[in-house]
């Protein structure tokens, strides 16, 4: 039986919720960062970051946000899917939506985040170019891929 997800907006008041599952999607993901490094995103996430993007999640049957992303004109500034909903074509779907109805064709992907990187890969991304440093000038190399 296959499930008809429904992409949405969220509200304001599930920021707390979309924050939970940044990080422990991160957790699972984002190896080469430490605590402090999430601790430091986390906070730009829920104060700062998704109030400067148009925000959409997929909900299971009850309602918890399974995944989101943020688009911001045509560049896909986060997509995160819950651990638990990995590998079940959340992000796929996301991103999908975001190409085809949103007109996304731009994301950045932490170049260490080799399971991204290839998620991006494999939807026809291409990386145009790198840099050495994130956004907020750390260390974490930052690949440029375009559709």
């Amino acid at each position: 039986m296959t499930v008809l997800y429904k992409i949405e907006g969220p509200n304001e008041s599930e920021f707390s919720a979309i924050g939970e599952l940044w990080e422990a999607s991160v957790r699972a993901t984002h190896y080469f960062l430490n605590e402090q490094d999430i601790i430091f995103f986390k906070s730009l996430l829920l104060n700062e970051y998704l109030k400067l993007v148009e925000l959409f999640c997929i909900r299971d049957t009850n309602g918890s946000i399974l995944g989101f992303m943020g688009i911001e004109s045509d560049k896909l500034e986060m997509l995160f899917v819950h651990p638990q909903a990995m590998g079940k074509g959340i992000g796929k779907m996301l991103l999908e939506h975001a190409v085809q109805t949103l007109h996304v064709t731009k994301v950045d992907v932490n170049e260490d985040n080799q399971q991204a990187v290839g998620f991006y890969q494999k939807m026809g991304f291409k990386t145009i170019s790198r840099s050495a440093l994130d956004g907020m000038g750390k260390p974490f190399p930052i690949l440029h891929m375009t559709l």
